[in-house]
């Protein structure tokens, strides 16, 4: 695996002649079709990670209302004035109960609270972060079935989350650093500074709203630039079984110089499948019906995200791999089980 930590030519060059991006989208919808335990697992994860909140929102639900007359009321309808008297009397996990949870008015609430760098509630802010590390350690073992693809088997699997984990630590500490100065003081001077700057003697409102389109794009770009760094600084990480992530980092860092277009082309394409499942979600997403078709619409909205997550990581990791290395090639040894001297005593005699 020398080779593939020495330096390599540019885009014309030997390696340029490697797997386009269309290709490498197409390969990567392939390897996650033939993972759908991956699909299940990771989906199944972001089930159980919301749960706990969504039960104790239950019992302060059932708590509040009781007995009276509004429990039957919001049974049966959206009863704002008990919604309201609710939110008015509760905090924590109750607090996020907002109508803008409701069908895709809560995607419109997600995306405005990323471009707007919101503060979210502490309780949130907790399962979130809890939700990222339990992520930092699947992405090893996803990562490396995607990569090598084909199945190894469980024991294969947790094993490469076990052995990525501590390694992603280390780049999730790079990482926060990042996005914390990206979500915070360059976003602030952004909208809290540059933006009342220029519109300080606009009078006409279209405008001052294309100056903040403007700067949202500002926001944007190396928000989008950093996140496929560090892709494929995991990438890096997994297939080439790199330990040091600061190396993991400038060898992302490379590929992406020698191959932009091929890279900003593949992160395209997956997100226009991204839009395409909130424009599907747009069209049938339910209103505030609790029967069991919305539940359902629901969960296969989570589904088809879980599947645009594991396209972006599959397409990239098969375009890094038809640029530098080759299909299935992974650079750690596949663990055989047991290692243990004992196994010998298992076998036939």
């Amino acid at each position: 695996m020398t080779h593939l930590r020495q330096g390599y030519g540019g885009q014309g060059g030997a390696w340029g002649l490697g797997l386009g991006a269309w290709g490498a989208f197409l390969d990567g919808l392939n390897r996650v079709k033939r993972a759908p335990w991956l699909v299940i697992g990771v989906w199944l994860s972001t089930l159980l990670t919301a749960l706990p909140l969504a039960l104790v929102l239950q019992e302060m639900i059932g708590a509040h209302l009781g007995a009276s007359m509004a429990a039957a009321s919001a049974a049966d309808s959206i009863n704002y004035d008990w919604w309201n008297e609710f939110l008015a009397q509760t905090s924590g996990v109750g607090a996020t109960f907002v109508p803008a949870i409701l069908g895709f008015a809560a995607v419109m609430k997600n995306v405005s609270a990323v471009a707007d760098g919101s503060p979210m509630p502490i309780v949130i802010g907790t399962v979130v972060i809890g939700y990222m590390l339990l992520s930092l350690f699947l992405a090893g073992g996803i990562l490396d079935r995607l990569a090598r693809d084909r199945d190894l088997g469980a024991g294969a699997f947790f094993s490469a989350c076990g052995i990525y984990f501590v390694r992603f630590i280390r780049l999730g500490i790079a990482m926060a650093i990042v996005y914390w100065f990206l979500f915070g003081p360059y976003h602030a001077w952004l909208f809290d500074e540059l933006y009342p700057a220029l519109t300080a003697n606009m009078t006409v409102e279209r405008t001052a709203f294309f100056v903040r389109l403007a700067l949202y794009a500002a926001f944007a770009v190396p928000l989008f630039a950093f996140n496929i760094l560090f892709d494929y600084a995991k990438i890096r990480a997994v297939v080439e079984d790199r330990r040091s992530m600061i190396g993991a980092i400038g060898a992302s860092w490379r590929f992406m110089r020698r191959n932009p277009i091929a890279v900003w082309a593949v992160y395209k394409l997956n997100a226009l499948v991204f839009l395409l499942v909130i424009g599907l979600y747009y069209l049938i997403a339910p209103g505030a019906s609790a029967d069991a078709l919305a539940f359902a619409i629901g969960q296969l909205y989570i589904v088809l995200r879980v599947i645009v997550r594991l396209q972006f990581a599959a397409s990239q990791t098969a375009l890094f791999q038809g640029r530098l290395a080759h299909a299935g090639y992974v650079a750690r040894p596949i663990p055989k089980w047991p290692d243990s001297p004992a196994a010998e005593a298992i076998g036939p005699r």
